[in-house]
């Protein structure tokens, strides 16, 4: 069964590939979701019934996988412009003043940084520099509740040192 949806994957490659380019519009997110696709096909190939249309049943994978992909960057916020040059980002005629930058320099925002405790230090510049909470929860061998926490609480304590330490400018 296994070397049938093999076969049947490569005769497909063509139209997936061009349909993975379509879908994302770019060649890199192309060869990653026609690398999803594949490995989903394969891992789910007791899920194919014999006889029927191999190729639709490819692209329906393939869109589902993009589908969610889609979701998983609203729901992070992440914004997706396709347009030439970044277009709608770089449309936007307002600017906001961060006053953050004129109220603490960066160093005085690590002093407190480092002045938290261990538990909260670690997560928190794990979660600065970038990595999600689960891969935190996995490289802390943590559960992801706890890092969760961790981080909200290390939020709450720099908030409130970053209050203290405007009142003494003041």
């Amino acid at each position: 069964m296994l070397a049938s949806i093999y076969d049947q994957l490569a005769k497909v490659n063509q139209s997936l590939r061009a349909f993975s380019l379509k879908l994302t519009g770019n060649v890199s997110d192309a060869n990653d979701l026609y690398q999803d696709t594949a490995l989903r096909i394969i891992s789910n190939a007791d899920k194919y019934r014999q006889g029927t249309n191999f190729k639709a049943w490819a692209v329906t994978i393939m869109r589902n996988i993009f589908i969610n992909n889609y979701r998983k960057k609203v729901r992070r916020g992440t914004i997706l412009d396709q347009t030439p040059n970044n277009y709608y980002i770089n449309s936007g005629d307002v600017s906001v003043r961060n006053e953050g930058e004129s109220n603490a320099s960066y160093k005085e925002l690590v002093e407190m940084v480092s002045s938290l405790p261990d538990e909260f230090k670690q997560p928190f510049w794990m979660a600065y520099k970038g990595y999600k909470y689960d891969e935190i929860a996995e490289k802390l061998d943590a559960p992801l509740g706890t890092i969760k926490s961790r981080i909200f609480f290390a939020r709450r304590k720099l908030r409130k040192m970053y209050e203290a330490a405007n009142q003494e400018r003041a």
